[in-house]
């Protein structure tokens, strides 16, 4: 696959960083008078350009199968955490494409949707994943290369805060799947791993959008922690000549699923399109779209057709953590591992 064109959308999108978010997820949705059937995709926060070509394209293919029948789709985004919140605070969303399992788990525990909700599409409901990147300045002048990296003096980091940020737990987790690896690994090595890192991080940021923003439009610190679609998207179309990527030799899958909010969906008389819309993500148009954005398909042959686009990278994945339940109770919750070794 080659660099796709630096198009407005990609030249301006940390412009749009703070457009849609939570606190205006309510006034996104269209009015019931427009003919157009209407879904409000509540998102996590990389994923305005994804979102914007897929919106585009399902309502072409909904169109087409369905003698011209219109859809509208419009998508929130902000902070994983902090969309979560704001659904099940009434924002009235059809679908959500959130940063990880358990900001819609916490929907289902409130009946939102069903218990099972990541049995209903193909690969636990998530459509492509990610991992976490390391970007850097041009040329790297820090020499920054894997984990222990990021705790050397005179070096700071770009990451966003873990209590409102999916983004953010991911990188946490990713480093502290890494440090428990380590030959003599233990929770408390990790512990004290992570406390050194974050004593390297001058801001946090609510969401992932907003931790890149403060990297790359305000030059704030020397290494940003990102997904891997957000640092290729800077690194090969918004700076160039600016950033590199640096992928480090272990590093966490991350799995950033999607649902049906069923009780919304119920409500507005959309479950059928609600439906199809996250099906269309798994279809080979939706995939292509996906990798287009710099997120990994779950498609064999649509990510084979990707080329070297997506380095190769040792990965570990949220299981072998403990999952999402323990690893929210233990390390995000309040009282839990991040406040213990969170000094503001």
């Amino acid at each position: 696959m080659t660099n796709t064109p630096f198009s407005s959308s990609r030249r301006t999108f940390l412009a749009g960083a703070a457009v849609a978010g939570a606190a205006s997820i309510v006034g996104l949705r269209p009015r019931a008078a427009q003919a157009a059937t209407t879904l409000l995709n509540v998102s996590y926060d990389p994923t305005r350009e994804l979102y914007a070509d897929i919106n585009r394209a399902f309502a072409a293919s909904w169109a087409k199968g369905h003698n011209g029948a219109a859809v509208a789709v419009r998508t929130s985004n902000g902070g994983s955490g902090a969309q979560s919140r704001a659904v099940l605070e009434g924002a009235p969303a059809d679908v959500v494409t959130l940063g990880l399992a358990y900001d819609i788990d916490v929907l289902a525990t409130h009946g939102l949707l069903a218990a099972d909700w990541q049995k209903r599409l193909p690969h636990n409901s998530t459509p492509y994943t990610s991992t976490i990147v390391f970007l850097v300045r041009k040329g790297n002048p820090k020499g920054i290369h894997d984990w222990p990296d990021l705790i050397r003096d005179g070096v700071q980091v770009i990451t966003p805060n873990p209590k409102t940020s999916g983004g953010a737990r991911w990188n946490y987790l990713a480093a502290w799947g890494w440090a428990v690896n380590q030959p003599g690994g233990s929770e408390a090595s990790a512990r004290a791993y992570l406390k050194s890192l974050f004593a390297h991080v001058p801001v946090l940021d609510t969401g992932a959008r907003g931790a890149t923003n403060s990297f790359v439009q305000r030059g704030l610190g020397d290494v940003l922690l990102a997904w891997e679609d957000e640092a290729l998207l800077a690194a090969r179309d918004i700076g160039p000549d600016s950033f590199d990527l640096v992928v480090p030799p272990q590093t966490i899958l991350a799995e950033p699923p999607v649902a049906v909010v069923d009780r919304n969906a119920t409500a507005h008389g959309t479950t059928e399109v609600a439906r199809a819309y996250l099906e269309f993500l798994f279809s080979p148009e939706g995939q292509r779209i996906g990798a287009k954005h710099y997120f990994r398909p779950v498609d064999p042959a649509i990510l084979a057709g990707t080329g070297d686009l997506f380095p190769k990278v040792r990965t570990f994945d949220i299981a072998s953590l403990g999952g999402w339940t323990v690893v929210q109770k233990t390390h995000f919750a309040d009282g839990g591992v991040f406040d213990s070794i969170y000094v503001k």
